[in-house]
């Protein structure tokens, strides 16, 4: 969501922005429509006015004995009443109209964000670590073929049960699951200054509205008929703590975290990674939200993304950061850094990690606000979010980076402490 009187100062600046993310110019059609709110609240403050003047009037003339001139103004008042009443009701369809056409345009890129179309344009920032090198001399297997073969997935019997796009996880495969989940959210909680929280996975629709998945991406959600909608992400009601409140700006940075389920139904991605687990539509990820003042926001962004590397620097895999170009953003983000593990199964990189900040862009949406020390208005806080990590993925790369020539997989050094010590699976 934007602030219309700025878009009115800057209605160049505001379309050239848009025009980076592949989006049409919308300043004219915005201001167009805030001409049309702005012109009808004058009309309604011009009958009020007059209202109130003719009610005056009304007692001058009584007051004189003039019925005649106190009954025209009677029916007068009578009229501006019925259409201050009416109008009142075009006032709302109006500031609706105007809203409803600001809540499908993307945020505006920060102005360091490389332009380009798509995620062949994305820049490389860094890389850690180094790939893998494998004593056995047979090509590295694909998470789903080890998993299959350690009896630690089943995707036949999650089609049974739920269609495509499950698992079942069994054995010592599901404790692994359990345990990168578990050391990611102690990691982010004893290490990272992330405070754990643990929200509901069903939201109504505001929460939604408020971090930007509503109504433009309302098809990629899961929708109940009790009208909660389950989580795509954490970052949905971690974001919304705030929603509606006024912060002490001692109160500030916000860090919180969360390991939940999360549920997407992958509209969009018909016929895309198929096999294996790195599309489901249920999935466990450890997000990591930030709620910091606006001079800070982008200085958090940096730390945030520490954090989330730090997950797979201490799972000792091999990673690789690039920052999204204009066209391959999200929607709410302003500036955005992905991270992408080294899959030697797939002999490529995936995203196992983004990392985000939206600017005031949420927070107008939810109404979260801060006040200065200093100051006695109050100003839009920042929110920022990032997977701490996928729990999901980070457990594909962890089968396809240990696996060995016989079969089995090593546990990461990490982790065995959640694994009641073992040291290796099958």
């Amino acid at each position: 969501m934007f602030d219309i009187r700025w878009i009115r100062d800057n209605a160049e600046a505001f379309d050239l922005a848009l025009a980076k993310r592949g989006h049409e110019a919308s300043s004219a059609r915005l201001i167009a429509l805030d001409d049309a709110r702005r012109s009808h609240i004058t009309r309604l403050q011009d009958a009020q006015e007059r209202r109130n003047a003719a009610s005056r009037e009304i007692g001058k003339a009584k007051g004189s004995g003039d019925e005649a001139r106190a009954q025209e103004l009677i029916d007068e008042v009578a009229q501006i009443k019925s259409f201050i009443q009416s109008g009142e009701e075009e006032e709302r369809k109006l500031v609706a109209d105007l809203e409803a056409a600001m809540a499908v345009i993307p945020n505006l890129p920060h102005d360091d964000v490389p332009a380009g179309a798509d995620e062949t344009d994305n820049v490389l920032l860094r890389t850690h670590g180094e790939r893998p090198v494998f004593s056995f001399n047979t090509a590295p297997k694909e998470h789903f073929e080890l998993g299959e073969e350690l009896d630690g997935m089943d995707f036949s019997t999650a089609a049974k049960l739920s269609g495509s796009r499950f698992v079942v996880l069994k054995g010592q495969i599901a404790r692994l699951e359990r345990a990168l989940g578990q050391f990611m959210i102690d990691l982010h909680t004893t290490e990272n200054g992330y405070t754990e929280v643990s929200p509901p996975l069903l939201v109504h629709d505001a929460p939604l509205y408020g971090t930007g998945q509503l109504p433009k991406f309302e098809e990629d959600l899961f929708k109940t008929s009790s009208d909660h909608y389950l989580i795509p992400t954490a970052e949905v009601p971690l974001t919304n703590l705030v929603a509606g409140e006024i912060l002490a700006e001692e109160q500030l940075p916000l860090r919180v975290a969360a390991l939940t389920y999360c549920f997407r139904s992958e509209a969009g991605s018909a016929g895309r990674d198929t096999r294996g687990m790195l599309r489901q539509h249920q999935f466990l990820k450890c997000e990591l939200v930030s709620v910091t003042k606006p001079q800070d926001s982008l200085d958090e962004l940096e730390r945030l993304l520490g954090c989330a590397e730090l997950v797979l620097q201490k799972l000792g895999l091999h990673y690789r950061v690039m920052t999204l170009c204009t066209g391959d953003m999200g929607f709410g983000a302003r500036k955005t850094y992905d991270i992408e593990v080294w899959l030697p199964g797939q002999d490529t990189y995936r995203e196992i990690s983004s990392c985000s900040v939206c600017g005031d862009f949420q927070a107008r949406r939810m109404h979260a606000r801060y006040r200065p020390a200093d100051a006695k208005q109050t100003v839009h806080v920042h929110t920022l979010n990032g997977s701490g990590i996928a729990v999901g993925r980070a457990l594909i790369a962890v089968l396809e980076n240990y696996q060995n020539g016989d079969g089995t997989i090593t546990v990461p050094e990490v982790l065995r402490p959640y694994m009641a010590g073992l040291d290796k699976i099958g």
